[in-house]
């Protein structure tokens, strides 16, 4: 064979469409006209159904569970001897509700990817999870007795907890396994597992004696609906929030020195604030400004007082105020250093003016009023500057007596907010109030606006952290690569980490506090001792067992301590959940040092578990917990909205694949219509879901059961193992095939590999509609039905049939394991046993790359669709072709395809799919004028592009002369009475009138 290197340049494949010219069935009989010879065609025959009711569906997937051993097949792959592993480590779900699609976009992305890896060889790793701690669920499962749940007590609020969790889990676990997720259901982790969270309180106790925790009073998030300090990744943003924003000032009691030759003293002058939380005033300690900034006095067109503010905001500014600014004079902010100013609302108290980095032109004046005890930054000037940090404000966010008798037990949000700018009012110093909408940060879980307030509570220093943790983080693989950037750029932006909370419902951080001095109490022997508790009965130890056993007398000697414990009382914080499960990694990959292969959750993430794993592992081993993170995005109505109960567009994963009670508003569509929906989105990106993509999803199913079940159907009688045929002995075109085969089952491996299951689907159903349903099938339909059965031709093409249908159904088991499964029970030569995930992935195999024998299918395929665009919607059968090349290499490949002059029988002629085709190199000279010539060319590719010559052909077109075959309906025969040579002798010996 000339071996020429393929050229796609001028020979695309189209979707060929056209009547196959032995299609021959039942229902093109004439009723009254049985034909005689259709008993010796050898129609495809299969019980495998085309499609199934919605009704059959639910129960063949659960059949098939059953009878393939869904539930097995995790410990049968772990106990398999193989030297490769992959690990995914399970990001635990919430155990607060009911199963959602969120919950199924991301099992199903985990059991793809742990399908295909499996199959692949590796012994997977896959333990699931549940967070089963935290507010949420406390919440929950109090939510039934209202106000009650105030006079419960600790234990009796975690026993309710406890069980709202176990309740929680069994539920989701439950649709995992019916979405056919793969994994031992018998040991998953659980958090509030005694082993878990004895392991939880070692990575704790390791990062606090490596000084990466400690104890702090500052400001944090904290909720005042639920009392409870609150992480960033925690909060929400309401875009609509409205705030009561005023303009303030600050009466200037002390000049800064360096202004003192523009500021005579015989005018008031006062600096100018703007804030949108009025009710932190009380806590001022001080005006800041920006050194480096031009600042202006100015005076009032209105009232004619003068004000200092940033010269950038004096326009914006007296705009806002519906007046006009004079400038009087304009300086450096540096000049304003040792100012003082008089409290807008407490008489006697000072605050002086200090230069801060912080202080932006954005929006207000450039002077920003600091409350240390409600600000991040302000706090950080505090600390600089050693101001106090007092805070007036409760854990249920009202003002405290410290507040004075005007503003005690008033809600800071509320009625407190309006006594203060009554306040500033009486005072003179409140210029403007008005309305202001803005983003704001409230409580996930109540949907309730936050406050930012000082208190004492347990942080991770991530300023220590977050340099290696950036480090490490550049040597893992995203999925998509822009999500690195972000996770980087949230870490950046973390000074801390507050991990405690004041709830009752979590794993108590193990300190001790000195009643008398408040000293906290904490080492080896004291955290030692709680965890070998701890192991023996779980958390419940720190609320159950008294302090003598909490901290017996022996500890605390150990721990080089002359008090009695009756001294200490337990602290009554609980960790942060985020640090419940980001130290998961500890519990669950089997090795201390392990990394876990890939890490797939949700966008949310990325600020969330994806941080707090990278955080703890990087504090406690000095190491990322993963190799790769995989982030997809949320899930949306089919209209691209969020799912809500109150708008009714929520989508139950299960009443997808069970059906809802109206079954005909909501059809039954299978596990694996879902798992199809999940594959073939873009999921790093939002995902949308709805009855117009599950419809669709469906039908791109029934297009793959169809293509199946033509190869089943066919393969009736056959058997790879002794029937098949070698590679040199097949046709061209079904070496041709197995070429596409081996193309695409390269392509779909590499699309596993690297998360892409959306090019997956896309690249199965260009196989099966286009390149073998339109194109392989309608070509051999004719030697698979009219030739000999045992015919090395017809074995020919059984043999692409059986690799088509192994590769084509191992391709997609990973993402429908239902279907898959249910095709290897309908095999005709199936052994005992044989399952598709039992038996791996398909083997790729290099001899089916045959440049050559590519450019001559191709070659042929271009003379193809020159003569079928010439004949749209006619048989092609009722033609005989003449293809005329001049000697060439074009020529020379349509040799390799008909040796002969002129044949019915040919490869060539089995490709144009006519009666018959002549092939020469010059046209006749004489033409019967019914006849229609063509002119097209190809483009052949040699040595690798160093010769690349096209070279032009003729088609000519002309009915055929002879009649149609009564057994294969082709052209080829010289009465319509006998069939043709081809069939004769196909039926010799085998067949009677």
């Amino acid at each position: 064979m000339l071996t020429v290197a393929r050229c796609r340049l001028r020979c695309p494949r189209y979707y060929w469409r056209v009547r196959a010219a032995s299609g021959l069935s039942s229902n093109n009989e004439n009723p009254g006209q049985k034909n005689k010879y259709r008993d010796t065609v050898l129609l495809p025959h299969t019980d495998f159904p085309i499609r199934r009711s919605p009704e059959d569906i639910v129960s063949t997937e659960l059949r098939l569970q059953e009878e393939t051993n869904f539930l097995q097949l995790y410990n049968w792959q772990k106990a398999r001897k193989s030297k490769k592993e992959f690990s995914l480590h399970d990001g635990p779900p919430y155990a607060n509700g009911d199963p959602h699609v969120g919950h199924a976009l991301n099992k199903i992305l985990k059991d793809i990817t742990n399908r295909f890896h499996m199959m692949r060889g590796s012994k997977v790793s896959f333990v699931p999870g549940w967070d089963c701690h935290g507010l949420p669920i406390e919440l929950r499962a109090l939510a039934d007795i209202g106000d009650e749940s105030d006079s419960l007590s600790p234990m009796e609020i975690r026993s309710r907890a406890r069980a709202f969790a176990q309740k929680a889990i069994e539920k989701q676990k439950s649709s995992f396994i019916r979405w056919g997720v793969m994994a031992d259901w018998d040991n998953c982790y659980y958090t509030f597992d005694k082993k878990y969270e004895a392991k939880q309180l070692e990575v704790f106790f390791k990062m606090h004696e490596k000084g990466h925790i400690y104890q702090d009073y500052r400001p944090v998030f904290w909720s005042p609906s639920t009392r409870t300090a609150l992480a960033e990744a925690e909060l929400e943003y309401n875009q609509q929030h409205v705030s009561r924003s005023v303009f303030v000032k600050f009466p200037l009691q002390k000049p800064p020195p360096k202004l003192a030759s523009v500021i005579d003293g015989s005018t008031a002058i006062s600096a100018l604030i703007w804030t949108t939380q009025p009710w932190t005033i009380p806590a001022n300690q001080a005006v800041c400004y920006m050194p480096d900034t031009m600042y202006s006095i100015v005076k009032c067109g209105s009232s004619g007082e003068l004000y200092i503010l940033a010269a950038d905001c004096v326009d914006s500014t007296a705009l806002s105020l519906g007046t006009k600014f004079e400038v009087i004079s304009t300086f450096k902010g540096a000049d304003l250093e040792n100012g003082i100013c008089d409290h807008p609302t407490i008489p006697g108290r000072l605050s002086p003016l200090l230069s801060a980095n912080h202080v932006t032109m954005g929006k207000g004046t450039g002077l920003v009023h600091t409350a240390p005890a409600h600000g991040v930054e302000d706090y950080g000037v505090a600390s600089q500057h050693k101001l106090p940090v007092d805070c007036l404000v409760d854990e249920a966010g009202r003002f405290t007596s410290e507040a004075g008798v005007d503003l005690e037990t008033k809600d800071v949000l509320e009625d407190g907010n309006e006594a203060v700018i009554q306040m500033l009012l009486g005072s003179k110093n409140l210029i403007k109030e008005e309305s202001f909408v803005h983003s704001y940060p409230y409580d996930w879980r109540t949907k309730k606006p936050i406050i930012i307030r000082a208190s004492q509570q347990w942080f991770v220093n991530t300023a220590n952290v977050k340099d290696k943790a950036q480090e490490v983080l550049k040597k893992v693989k995203f999925t998509p690569a822009s999500a690195a950037r972000g996770m980087i750029e949230m870490l950046g932006r973390r000074t801390y980490w507050c991990i405690s909370r004041q709830r009752s419902w979590g794993v108590p951080i193990p300190v001790f506090y000195h009643k008398e001095t408040q000293d906290a109490l904490i080492n080896r022997h004291t955290v030692g001792h709680i965890i070998k508790l701890v192991e023996q009965h779980g958390s419940d130890v720190w609320w159950t067992h008294p302090v003598e056993e909490l901290l017996p007398k022996s500890v605390l000697q150990q721990a080089g301590s002359s008090d009695n414990s009756l001294d200490f009382e337990a602290g009554r914080d609980v960790l942060d959940i985020w640090f419940d499960s980001g130290t998961s990694w500890a519990v669950v990959l089997e090795d201390a040092e392990q990394r876990a292969d890939v890490y797939v959750e949700g966008k949310d993430q990325l600020g969330g578990w994806f941080q707090s794993s990278l955080l703890t592992s990087v504090a406690a081993r000095n190491k990322a917990p993963y190799k790769n993170v995989v982030v997809h995005g949320f899930t949306l109505s089919e209209k691209g909205e969020k799912m809500s109960k109150s708008v009714g567009n929520v989508v139950d994963p299960d009443v997808v694949i069970g059906g809802g009670e109206d079954k005909i508003k909501e059809p039954a569509y299978g596990a694996d219509v879902l798992r199809w929906w999940v594959a073939e989105s873009n999921v790093f990106t939002e995902v949308t879901i709805g009855s117009t993509v599950l419809n669709s999803a469906r039908e791109d199913i029934n297009k793959v059961r169809n293509t199946v079940r033509f190869m089943l159907g066919n393969l009736s009688g056959f058997n790879p193992e002794t029937d098949s045929i070698p590679g040199p002995q097949m046709y061209i075109i079904d070496q041709y095939m197995l070429h596409l085969l081996q193309d695409y089952a390269s392509k779909v491996t590499e699309a596993y590999k690297t998360y892409e299951f959306g090019k997956v689907t896309r690249l199965l159903e260009v196989l099966v509609t286009r390149d073998l349903s339109s194109f392989y099938f309608s070509v051999i339909k004719d030697r698979l039905y009219c030739e000999e059965e045992r015919d090395p031709k017809r074995r020919s093409c059984l043999t692409v049939l059986a690799e088509a249908l192994d590769i084509v159904v191992r391709s997609f088991a990973p993402i429908l394991p239902h279907l898959a499964e249910e095709i290897f029970q309908y095999l005709p030569y199936r052994k005992d046993g044989d399952g598709v995930f039992r038996t791996g992935w398909f083997v790729p195999n290099s001899v089916w790359k045959k440049p050559g024998l590519v450019e001559a299918v191709e070659a042929a395929c271009s003379i193809r669709d020159l003569f079928l665009g010439a004949i749209p919607g006619k048989n092609t059968a009722e033609y005989e072709l003449s293809v005329v090349i001049e000697p060439g290499l074009l020529f020379e490949l349509m040799e390799t395809l008909q040796d002969e002059n002129t044949s019915t029988t040919s490869q060539l002629n089995e490709l144009l799919m006519a009666s018959q085709t002549s092939l020469m190199t010059t046209a006749p000279v004489d033409l019967p004028p019914e006849a229609t010539v063509l002119k097209g060319s190809f483009l052949i590719n040699l040595e690798g592009g160093d010769i690349c010559e096209e070279e032009t052909y003729k088609v000519i077109i002309q009915p055929s002369t002879k009649e149609r075959c009564p057994r294969c309906r082709k052209y080829t025969t010289e009465s319509v009475l006998t069939p043709c040579p081809r069939c004769l002798e196909a039926i010799a010996g085998k067949w009677s009138p």
